[in-house]
């Protein structure tokens, strides 16, 4: 019995030992096995971000985006990018600001970068465009890049540079046969005129048997500041932080006064009749007034107009080289990381020579990209105008002004006062009309201005002159005296029932 019961005890401890080497001996075999083979984790799809393109413009400046934007998505396999769209830079920035609508990145007139930086509706540039080694000192110019340049960092990306120009009539100015008659006449490669030169082609091109003026400018701030700007004036008090405009300072008013002696003059200009009767660019592509200023946008619309020959010239001058122009920007809203990382990607083929030549062979866009500026894309020789390097040499001579918040707000305040100094019959001292437009404004732009109750006996001249009913004036606006009121326009048989009838 005893015997039997010491074999039972050491055999249990052995298979009891063994037991637990056993266990001990697997376990570390599990161990090094699944340190060797982990397990396979499920396979997923890479995330794709959604981003959206918010522009405005015609059906043929979208439809050019759409292409680029479906270029860029089929080779992209992180990102796929959508267009919004709208009529104007208006409705657009409206449904911005209401949150009806949520781009990445969008299209941003400059006049309203104020707003957008006071909003924190985009995101600083540069640190992005550094790291994608985009090439703004060599593709784009200093001076659009200054454009949308604030508090040391790029705002936005300059995308489009138009300035303001001439457009004209080709049958009604011709500078062959002007030069035949002895009248002043610009070089022949269009690099400029002054104006005298630009009086004489407004005189030759007034033809009252036929029924034609000369030239239309708009009664607007932006329509004269060109001839203030060139006559060496300015139209702020400070280009950085403007209190008031500085229309009555002596180079200012010198410089409209001898513009107003040429676009107060009945005989060559469209009268309150006839621009009642339909917009002076109907006027122009009917071939009845012969030159008007715009900006690039308006040439696909000008080559439309069957019979129409017109070609471009710059603004004239009054000393030197001025003009004001249309810019825009493609602007990044913030957001996460990725995000914004991913729309830095897509904006860096949105302004590629490839993708910016795209949407300008449309012809409405002037591109910031110089290299695309000086194309085939742009330039289009095949098309008019002849002398389309006009729009890349006014570039040069394009002035900004200040980038403010009040900038719609002043041009409405003063709107009425500069529409009268056209096309009111007659008003007194240029200067102190001039004077009370500047103090106008300062009450919009400096705060801390309290006008002075002798201000408002000077006051400018009021919209009640610039009324519907109101003729154009030929007289000198120097000497406070009027002419006869503008005639109605005459048809080619002498019948201004029968020219109404026609139109």
């Amino acid at each position: 019995m005893s015997g039997v019961g010491r074999f039972d005890w050491r055999t249990i401890a052995v298979v009891v030992i063994v037991a637990v080497a056993v266990l001990i001996g697997m376990i570390a075999i599990s161990d090094g096995r699944a340190e060797q083979d982990p397990p396979a984790e499920p396979t997923t799809k890479p995330t794709v971000v959604q981003l959206d393109l918010a522009v405005w413009g015609s059906d043929a400046e979208i439809a050019a985006f759409q292409a680029v934007v479906d270029d860029y998505n089929v080779s992209s396999k992180d990102t796929n990018v959508s267009v919004s769209s709208w009529p104007d830079a208006g409705s657009m920035l409206e449904d911005i600001r209401s949150g009806a609508a949520h781009p990445d990145l969008y299209l941003l007139p400059r006049s309203e970068l104020a707003e957008t930086i006071a909003e924190k509706r985009n995101r600083p540039l540069l640190d992005l465009l550094e790291e994608r080694e985009i090439p703004i000192g060599d593709d784009f110019s200093r001076d659009a890049v200054a454009a949308f340049s604030v508090n040391d960092d790029l705002q936005c990306m300059p995308y489009t540079t138009s300035p303001m120009v001439i457009y004209y009539n080709t049958d009604l100015v011709d500078f062959e046969k002007m030069e035949e008659e002895g009248l002043p006449t610009p070089d022949p490669e269009h690099t400029g005129w002054d104006l005298a030169e630009f009086r004489a082609a407004a005189e030759f091109a007034s033809r009252p048997r036929q029924g034609t003026r000369g030239v239309h400018i708009d009664p607007t701030l932006d329509g004269l500041a060109p001839f203030i700007l060139s006559g060496g004036g300015k139209l702020f008090d400070d280009e950085a932080a403007p209190t008031s405009l500085a229309l009555s300072e002596d180079d200012s008013a010198d410089a409209l006064r001898q513009t107003l002696e040429v676009l107060r003059d009945a005989r060559l200009t469209l009268s309150s009749k006839q621009l009642q009767r339909r917009p002076a660019l109907e006027w122009f592509k009917r071939g009845r007034v012969a030159m008007i200023a715009g900006f690039r946008e308006l040439t696909p619309e000008l080559r439309r107009t069957k019979g129409l020959d017109f070609d471009v010239m710059p603004m004239p001058t009054l000393g030197s080289s001025h003009t004001i122009g249309e810019v825009n920007g493609i602007c990044l809203t913030g957001g996460k990381p990725q995000r914004v990382r991913s729309s830095a990607d897509f904006l860096t083929y949105l302004v590629s020579e490839e993708a910016v030549a795209r949407v300008s062979q449309t012809g409405y866009l002037q591109p910031s990209n110089l290299k695309v500026a000086l194309s085939p894309a742009f330039l289009q020789p095949d098309q008019a105008p002849e002398h389309s390097m006009v729009f890349n040499n006014a570039v040069r001579t394009v002035v900004l002004p200040p980038i403010m918040e009040e900038g719609a707000e002043l041009e409405a305040l003063v709107a009425p006062d500069i529409e009268a100094l056209l096309t009111a019959p007659v008003f007194g001292d240029l200067k102190d009309l001039l004077t009370a437009i500047d103090d106008k404004s300062r009450t919009l732009l400096d705060p801390d201005y309290e006008p002075e109750e002798s201000d408002a006996d000077s006051g400018a001249p009021s919209s009640d002159a610039s009324s519907p009913g109101a003729s154009t004036s030929g007289a000198s606006t120097s000497g406070g005296s009027t002419s006869e009121p503008s005639p109605f326009e005459p048809s080619p048989s002498g019948s201004a029932t029968d020219d109404r009838k026609r139109d």
